[in-house]
């Protein structure tokens, strides 16, 4: 996936000017395709050169006109051609979960203030999305279908942010249980380095 998709996908829902198009990846597409808003601009400039994409000059009272985008015919095509492409699965490279592993060889206590940092940033982010659902979908028996589609993807954003949460406090609670029984660096697993999960 480019940005362009992303892009497309946000205009499709609703055109318009680049300032709000950035706003709308910081409140809702950004949750899933980050861009800076000066990527988001550039992206724009390309995008309207390749006839992907239509700009109109809108009047604003007592301040510059500002250009407002909306898809165009060889940006839906483009679009119509991606989204008929395979999506392989996402590589995961989780670097917290090397370090809880890593703590076994260290000092388990070292690594509990980090952990709780991670759960505080999921905590918020979840309590974003429930906000974020209650005001852009107050009538869920009421949703035409792009809203139902908006709605799902954000149900797995919801869902996802919940097992991490309640992985993150069994890593705790496993975390506090080794210090209090004062579990401290292994030198061998007793196995060659190997455990369960990597056989």
């Amino acid at each position: 996936m480019a940005l362009e998709h992303a892009i497309l996908v946000s205009l499709l829902e609703q055109p318009g000017s680049g300032y709000e198009l950035a706003r709308r990846f910081d409140r809702s597409i950004g949750r899933f395709w980050t861009a800076t808003h000066q990527q988001i601009y550039r992206v724009l400039r390309r995008m309207e050169a390749d006839g992907w994409i239509a700009a109109e000059e809108v009047a604003q009272d007592g301040r510059p006109d500002k250009k407002v985008y909306s898809a165009a015919g060889p940006g839906r095509a483009a679009l119509a051609d991606w989204l008929r492409e395979p999506v392989e699965p996402e590589t995961v490279r989780h670097e917290l979960a090397v370090k809880i592993r890593a703590a076994a060889f260290d000092d388990p206590a070292a690594l509990i203030s980090e952990v709780e940092r991670h759960r505080d940033g999921h905590a918020s982010l979840l309590a974003r999305y429930l906000h974020g659902e209650q005001r852009d979908f107050p009538d869920l028996t009421a949703l035409d279908t792009a809203q139902e589609l908006q709605h799902v993807v954000l149900r797995g954003g919801i869902e996802y942010e919940r097992m991490t949460l309640a992985w993150l406090d069994d890593v705790l609670t496993t975390l506090h249980r080794l210090v209090a029984e004062g579990a401290g660096p292994d030198d061998a697993t007793g196995n060659g380095g190997r455990t369960a999960a990597d056989r």
